[in-house]
Protein backbone atom coordinates (compact mmCIF):
# COMPACT_ATOMS: atom_id res chain seq x y z
CA UNK A 1 0.00 0.00 0.00
CA UNK A 2 2.73 2.41 0.83
CA UNK A 3 4.70 1.51 -3.15
CA UNK A 4 1.13 2.25 -4.43
CA UNK A 5 0.26 5.92 -2.99
CA UNK A 6 4.40 6.82 -3.32
CA UNK A 7 3.53 5.46 -7.71
CA UNK A 8 0.46 7.28 -7.86
CA UNK A 9 1.73 10.80 -6.58
CA UNK A 10 4.51 10.73 -8.82
CA UNK A 11 2.20 9.63 -11.88
CA UNK A 12 0.14 12.58 -10.68
CA UNK A 13 3.12 15.32 -10.37
CA UNK A 14 3.78 13.75 -13.93
CA UNK A 15 0.52 14.42 -15.29
CA UNK A 16 0.77 17.91 -13.68
CA UNK A 17 4.48 18.72 -15.80
CA UNK A 18 2.21 17.30 -19.13
CA UNK A 19 -0.67 19.09 -18.91
CA UNK A 20 1.26 22.14 -17.81
CA UNK A 21 3.82 21.75 -21.06
CA UNK A 22 0.19 21.84 -23.11
CA UNK A 23 -1.28 25.05 -22.45
CA UNK A 24 -0.76 27.90 -25.03
CA UNK A 25 1.24 30.38 -23.16
CA UNK A 26 -1.13 33.56 -21.27
CA UNK A 27 -1.08 36.81 -23.72
CA UNK A 28 0.75 39.56 -22.15
CA UNK A 29 -1.64 42.30 -20.68
CA UNK A 30 -0.44 45.60 -20.67
CA UNK A 31 -1.00 47.80 -17.94
CA UNK A 32 -4.34 50.36 -17.84
CA UNK A 33 -3.38 54.06 -19.35
CA UNK A 34 -4.07 56.33 -16.51
CA UNK A 35 -7.42 58.82 -17.23
CA UNK A 36 -6.65 62.50 -17.53
CA UNK A 37 -7.35 64.58 -14.55
CA UNK A 38 -9.79 67.79 -15.64
CA UNK A 39 -8.17 70.31 -13.95
CA UNK A 40 -8.87 74.33 -13.74
CA UNK A 41 -5.88 76.25 -14.94
CA UNK A 42 -4.35 79.72 -15.33
CA UNK A 43 -2.18 81.76 -17.76
CA UNK A 44 0.42 83.29 -15.95
CA UNK A 45 -0.26 87.22 -16.84
CA UNK A 46 2.58 89.97 -15.72
CA UNK A 47 1.58 92.14 -12.69
CA UNK A 48 2.99 95.36 -11.64
CA UNK A 49 4.86 94.01 -8.51
CA UNK A 50 6.13 96.66 -5.78
CA UNK A 51 10.30 96.53 -5.76
CA UNK A 52 10.03 96.81 -1.26
CA UNK A 53 11.80 96.35 1.96
CA UNK A 54 10.31 95.55 5.51
CA UNK A 55 11.02 97.62 8.97
CA UNK A 56 9.78 97.95 12.32
CA UNK A 57 7.92 101.30 12.53
CA UNK A 58 6.53 103.19 15.89
CA UNK A 59 3.11 104.83 16.44
CA UNK A 60 3.48 108.25 17.74
CA UNK A 61 1.21 110.81 18.69
CA UNK A 62 1.87 114.35 17.39
CA UNK A 63 0.21 115.29 20.77
CA UNK A 64 1.32 113.25 23.36
CA UNK A 65 1.73 114.33 27.40
CA UNK A 66 3.18 113.33 30.37
CA UNK A 67 1.31 114.32 33.00
CA UNK A 68 3.56 115.60 36.18
CA UNK A 69 2.47 117.57 39.11
CA UNK A 70 3.65 120.98 40.05
CA UNK A 71 3.35 121.24 43.50
CA UNK A 72 4.55 118.21 46.23
CA UNK A 73 1.50 116.37 48.07
CA UNK A 74 0.25 113.31 48.90
CA UNK A 75 -2.53 112.19 45.99
CA UNK A 76 -6.42 112.02 47.99
CA UNK A 77 -8.01 111.16 44.87
CA UNK A 78 -7.71 109.36 41.38
CA UNK A 79 -10.55 110.06 39.64
CA UNK A 80 -9.53 108.16 35.98
CA UNK A 81 -7.98 104.75 34.98
CA UNK A 82 -5.92 103.74 31.95
CA UNK A 83 -7.75 103.88 28.89
CA UNK A 84 -10.54 106.41 29.50
CA UNK A 85 -10.98 108.71 27.14
CA UNK A 86 -11.02 112.70 28.48
CA UNK A 87 -12.00 116.19 27.39
CA UNK A 88 -9.31 119.65 27.72
CA UNK A 89 -9.72 120.59 31.70
CA UNK A 90 -11.12 117.44 32.69
CA UNK A 91 -9.63 116.78 36.62
CA UNK A 92 -7.45 113.73 36.60
CA UNK A 93 -5.92 113.67 40.07
CA UNK A 94 -6.06 115.98 43.56
CA UNK A 95 -3.06 116.40 45.71
CA UNK A 96 -4.19 117.04 49.44
CA UNK A 97 -4.44 121.19 49.26
CA UNK A 98 -4.77 121.63 53.12
CA UNK A 99 -1.47 123.57 53.64
CA UNK A 100 -1.99 125.37 50.80
CA UNK A 101 -5.67 126.72 51.48
CA UNK A 102 -3.97 127.50 54.96
CA UNK A 103 -1.71 129.85 52.78
CA UNK A 104 -4.59 131.09 50.63
CA UNK A 105 -6.65 132.11 53.38
CA UNK A 106 -3.61 133.94 55.13
CA UNK A 107 -3.18 136.09 52.12
CA UNK A 108 -6.64 136.56 51.80
CA UNK A 109 -6.89 138.02 55.06
CA UNK A 110 -3.09 139.87 54.50
CA UNK A 111 -4.63 141.38 51.68
CA UNK A 112 -7.95 142.80 53.46
CA UNK A 113 -5.85 144.12 56.07
CA UNK A 114 -4.01 146.57 53.01
CA UNK A 115 -7.25 147.00 51.29
CA UNK A 116 -8.26 148.36 54.64
CA UNK A 117 -5.40 150.88 55.41
CA UNK A 118 -4.84 152.06 51.86
CA UNK A 119 -8.82 152.64 51.82
CA UNK A 120 -8.27 154.99 55.36
CA UNK A 121 -4.94 156.32 53.50
CA UNK A 122 -6.74 157.21 50.58
CA UNK A 123 -9.82 158.63 52.59
CA UNK A 124 -6.91 160.73 54.92
CA UNK A 125 -5.40 162.08 51.71
CA UNK A 126 -8.96 163.89 50.84
CA UNK A 127 -9.33 164.96 54.44
CA UNK A 128 -5.80 166.67 54.30
CA UNK A 129 -6.16 168.14 51.05
CA UNK A 130 -9.09 169.89 52.14
CA UNK A 131 -7.24 171.22 55.16
CA UNK A 132 -4.29 172.29 53.42
CA UNK A 133 -6.92 174.40 51.27
CA UNK A 134 -7.95 176.06 54.11
CA UNK A 135 -4.86 176.84 55.29
CA UNK A 136 -5.09 174.82 58.91
CA UNK A 137 -2.05 172.27 57.61
CA UNK A 138 1.25 172.97 55.82
CA UNK A 139 2.38 171.35 52.39
CA UNK A 140 4.72 169.21 54.24
CA UNK A 141 1.87 167.34 56.45
CA UNK A 142 -0.15 166.86 52.71
CA UNK A 143 2.93 165.38 51.17
CA UNK A 144 3.56 162.92 54.14
CA UNK A 145 -0.38 162.13 53.61
CA UNK A 146 0.00 161.54 50.07
CA UNK A 147 3.09 159.56 50.51
CA UNK A 148 1.74 157.23 53.34
CA UNK A 149 -1.46 156.47 50.26
CA UNK A 150 0.88 155.67 47.99
CA UNK A 151 3.16 152.85 50.40
CA UNK A 152 -0.63 151.80 51.69
CA UNK A 153 -1.35 151.41 48.02
CA UNK A 154 1.27 149.26 46.90
CA UNK A 155 1.30 147.47 49.61
CA UNK A 156 -1.99 146.13 48.76
CA UNK A 157 -1.64 145.54 45.44
CA UNK A 158 1.41 143.51 46.53
CA UNK A 159 -1.12 141.38 48.68
CA UNK A 160 -3.60 140.80 45.71
CA UNK A 161 -0.50 139.81 43.42
CA UNK A 162 0.42 137.36 46.03
CA UNK A 163 -3.14 136.36 46.71
CA UNK A 164 -3.53 135.64 43.20
CA UNK A 165 -0.16 133.73 43.00
CA UNK A 166 -1.26 131.61 45.97
CA UNK A 167 -4.93 130.46 44.29
CA UNK A 168 -3.19 129.72 40.98
CA UNK A 169 -0.61 127.69 43.30
CA UNK A 170 -3.90 126.26 44.79
CA UNK A 171 -5.65 125.25 41.22
CA UNK A 172 -2.22 122.90 41.12
CA UNK A 173 -3.79 120.38 43.57
CA UNK A 174 -6.39 119.89 40.88
CA UNK A 175 -4.26 117.96 38.36
CA UNK A 176 -6.29 118.26 34.74
CA UNK A 177 -6.35 116.90 31.33
CA UNK A 178 -4.12 119.33 28.88
CA UNK A 179 -6.24 118.65 26.03
CA UNK A 180 -8.76 115.74 24.85
CA UNK A 181 -7.26 112.71 24.67
CA UNK A 182 -6.57 109.17 26.21
CA UNK A 183 -5.21 108.47 29.33
CA UNK A 184 -2.49 105.96 29.64
CA UNK A 185 -1.01 103.87 32.25
CA UNK A 186 -1.23 105.23 35.92
CA UNK A 187 1.49 104.16 38.06
CA UNK A 188 0.68 106.09 41.17
CA UNK A 189 -1.77 105.07 43.72
CA UNK A 190 -4.26 107.25 46.49
CA UNK A 191 -2.05 108.06 49.57
CA UNK A 192 1.46 108.34 47.49
CA UNK A 193 3.24 111.33 48.21
CA UNK A 194 4.22 113.08 44.88
CA UNK A 195 6.76 115.73 43.36
CA UNK A 196 7.40 117.52 40.30
CA UNK A 197 9.57 114.69 39.34
CA UNK A 198 6.63 112.08 40.11
CA UNK A 199 5.07 110.39 36.86
CA UNK A 200 1.24 110.83 37.31
CA UNK A 201 0.23 109.27 33.54
CA UNK A 202 -0.04 110.23 29.99
CA UNK A 203 -2.44 111.58 27.80
CA UNK A 204 -2.37 111.16 24.38
CA UNK A 205 -4.94 112.61 21.73
CA UNK A 206 -7.30 110.99 19.48
CA UNK A 207 -5.48 112.38 16.33
CA UNK A 208 -2.32 113.32 14.50
CA UNK A 209 -0.97 110.00 14.69
CA UNK A 210 2.49 108.97 12.97
CA UNK A 211 4.42 106.11 12.03
CA UNK A 212 8.46 107.04 12.57
CA UNK A 213 10.96 104.27 10.39
CA UNK A 214 14.45 104.55 10.86
CA UNK A 215 15.68 103.68 6.84
CA UNK A 216 18.79 102.00 6.88
CA UNK A 217 21.88 104.73 5.59
CA UNK A 218 22.48 102.44 2.72
CA UNK A 219 19.07 103.69 1.42
CA UNK A 220 19.82 106.96 1.82
CA UNK A 221 20.03 107.87 -1.80
CA UNK A 222 16.54 105.78 -2.31
CA UNK A 223 14.78 107.01 0.36
CA UNK A 224 12.66 110.45 -0.64
CA UNK A 225 9.22 112.27 0.59
CA UNK A 226 6.26 110.71 -1.59
CA UNK A 227 7.50 107.16 -1.32
CA UNK A 228 4.37 104.61 -0.75
CA UNK A 229 4.41 103.25 2.69
CA UNK A 230 2.13 99.91 3.67
CA UNK A 231 1.92 99.83 7.43
CA UNK A 232 0.87 96.17 8.55
CA UNK A 233 0.15 94.48 12.29
CA UNK A 234 2.67 92.17 13.45
CA UNK A 235 0.32 88.87 11.60
CA UNK A 236 0.78 91.07 8.11
CA UNK A 237 -2.62 92.45 8.15
CA UNK A 238 -2.78 95.55 5.95
CA UNK A 239 -3.83 98.34 8.31
CA UNK A 240 -3.48 101.38 6.00
CA UNK A 241 -1.73 102.69 2.77
CA UNK A 242 0.44 106.15 3.84
CA UNK A 243 3.59 108.02 2.05
CA UNK A 244 6.76 109.02 3.70
CA UNK A 245 5.78 112.98 4.16
CA UNK A 246 9.09 114.07 6.57
CA UNK A 247 12.87 112.73 6.67
CA UNK A 248 15.27 113.69 9.17
CA UNK A 249 18.24 115.62 7.45
CA UNK A 250 20.74 113.83 10.10
CA UNK A 251 21.57 110.39 10.77
CA UNK A 252 20.81 108.94 13.97
CA UNK A 253 24.13 107.91 15.39
CA UNK A 254 22.76 104.91 17.34
CA UNK A 255 20.64 103.09 14.94
CA UNK A 256 22.81 103.96 12.01
CA UNK A 257 19.39 105.06 10.24
CA UNK A 258 17.45 108.03 9.13
CA UNK A 259 14.01 108.53 10.67
CA UNK A 260 11.25 109.05 8.17
CA UNK A 261 7.75 109.99 9.52
CA UNK A 262 4.94 109.15 7.31
CA UNK A 263 1.23 110.26 8.42
CA UNK A 264 -1.86 107.72 9.92
CA UNK A 265 -5.26 108.29 9.73
CA UNK A 266 -6.39 105.45 11.36
CA UNK A 267 -8.27 106.31 14.90
CA UNK A 268 -6.44 104.87 18.20
CA UNK A 269 -8.87 102.49 18.27
CA UNK A 270 -6.96 100.60 15.43
CA UNK A 271 -3.53 102.04 16.55
CA UNK A 272 -1.80 103.18 19.82
CA UNK A 273 0.47 105.83 20.78
CA UNK A 274 3.89 103.69 21.37
CA UNK A 275 2.73 100.73 19.33
CA UNK A 276 5.15 98.77 17.16
CA UNK A 277 4.37 98.04 13.55
CA UNK A 278 5.77 96.69 10.51
CA UNK A 279 6.13 99.25 7.63
CA UNK A 280 6.64 98.02 4.03
CA UNK A 281 8.54 100.67 1.95
CA UNK A 282 8.06 100.29 -1.47
CA UNK A 283 11.24 101.75 -3.50
CA UNK A 284 9.92 101.01 -6.74
CA UNK A 285 7.07 98.66 -9.09
CA UNK A 286 7.96 96.82 -11.62
CA UNK A 287 6.14 94.16 -13.89
CA UNK A 288 6.90 90.55 -12.90
CA UNK A 289 4.66 87.12 -13.02
CA UNK A 290 2.09 86.08 -10.50
CA UNK A 291 0.45 82.83 -9.60
CA UNK A 292 -2.36 82.38 -7.54
CA UNK A 293 -1.64 81.42 -3.50
CA UNK A 294 -3.87 78.32 -4.22
CA UNK A 295 -1.29 77.14 -7.28
CA UNK A 296 1.30 76.84 -4.76
CA UNK A 297 2.33 73.71 -3.35
CA UNK A 298 5.82 73.18 -0.36
CA UNK A 299 7.46 70.03 -0.42
CA UNK A 300 10.33 69.76 1.80
CA UNK A 301 11.20 73.86 2.57
CA UNK A 302 10.71 73.91 -1.58
CA UNK A 303 7.87 75.85 -3.10
CA UNK A 304 6.57 74.55 -6.32
CA UNK A 305 3.35 75.16 -9.25
CA UNK A 306 2.34 72.78 -10.81
CA UNK A 307 2.07 73.54 -15.00
CA UNK A 308 -0.08 71.67 -17.44
CA UNK A 309 2.66 70.73 -20.12
CA UNK A 310 1.32 69.86 -24.01
CA UNK A 311 2.82 66.67 -25.68
CA UNK A 312 1.94 64.87 -28.47
CA UNK A 313 -1.33 66.53 -28.21
CA UNK A 314 -2.03 65.90 -24.61
CA UNK A 315 -1.20 67.55 -21.73
CA UNK A 316 0.38 66.62 -18.61
CA UNK A 317 1.12 67.86 -14.83
CA UNK A 318 4.66 68.95 -14.34
CA UNK A 319 6.09 69.94 -11.15
CA UNK A 320 8.65 73.10 -11.18
CA UNK A 321 10.06 74.87 -8.51
CA UNK A 322 9.62 78.11 -8.23
CA UNK A 323 10.85 81.05 -6.20
CA UNK A 324 8.35 83.20 -4.87
CA UNK A 325 8.16 87.30 -3.43
CA UNK A 326 5.66 88.90 -1.75
CA UNK A 327 2.54 88.46 -1.93
CA UNK A 328 -0.02 90.88 -3.70
CA UNK A 329 -3.54 90.11 -3.02
CA UNK A 330 -4.16 86.45 -3.34
CA UNK A 331 -1.08 86.15 -5.39
CA UNK A 332 2.34 85.68 -5.15
CA UNK A 333 5.16 87.40 -6.90
CA UNK A 334 7.37 84.79 -8.94
CA UNK A 335 10.90 85.72 -9.08
CA UNK A 336 12.25 82.90 -10.87
CA UNK A 337 10.73 79.68 -12.08
CA UNK A 338 7.87 80.59 -14.42
CA UNK A 339 7.51 82.84 -17.78
CA UNK A 340 4.82 84.67 -19.21
CA UNK A 341 2.35 82.36 -20.71
CA UNK A 342 2.96 79.30 -18.63
CA UNK A 343 -0.53 77.33 -17.77
CA UNK A 344 -0.79 76.94 -13.89
CA UNK A 345 -2.88 74.19 -12.28
CA UNK A 346 -5.17 75.71 -9.62
CA UNK A 347 -7.29 73.04 -8.65
CA UNK A 348 -6.91 69.51 -7.46
CA UNK A 349 -2.70 70.16 -6.93
CA UNK A 350 -3.25 67.74 -3.82
CA UNK A 351 -4.12 64.97 -6.50
CA UNK A 352 -1.40 65.52 -8.61
CA UNK A 353 1.78 64.28 -9.44
CA UNK A 354 4.86 65.32 -11.80
CA UNK A 355 3.96 63.54 -15.41
CA UNK A 356 0.63 62.87 -14.57
CA UNK A 357 -2.19 63.15 -17.45
CA UNK A 358 -4.57 66.26 -16.88
CA UNK A 359 -7.06 67.50 -18.64
CA UNK A 360 -7.33 71.64 -18.31
CA UNK A 361 -10.78 73.31 -18.11
CA UNK A 362 -9.26 77.05 -18.70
Amino acid sequence: MRTFAITAGTLLFFAGINLSGCAKPAAQQEPPTMRAMPVKTLSVEMAPVPLSDEYVATIKSRRSATINPQVDGTLTRILVHSGDKVKAGQILMVIDPVKQLSTVESQRATEAQKRALYQYNQTEVERQKKLRDAGIISQSAMDQAEQAYKNSKADYESAVASRITQERELSYYRVAAPFAGVVGDVPVHVGDYVSPSSLLTTVDENRDLEAYIYIPTERVSQVRRGLSVDLMDTSGKLLEHTAISFLSPQVDNQLQGILAKAPVHSSLETLRNAQLVKARVIWSTNPAPVVPVLAVTRLGGQTFVFVASAQDGKFFARQRPVKLGDTIGNTYAVQDGLKSGDKVIVSGTQFLVDGAPVQPLG
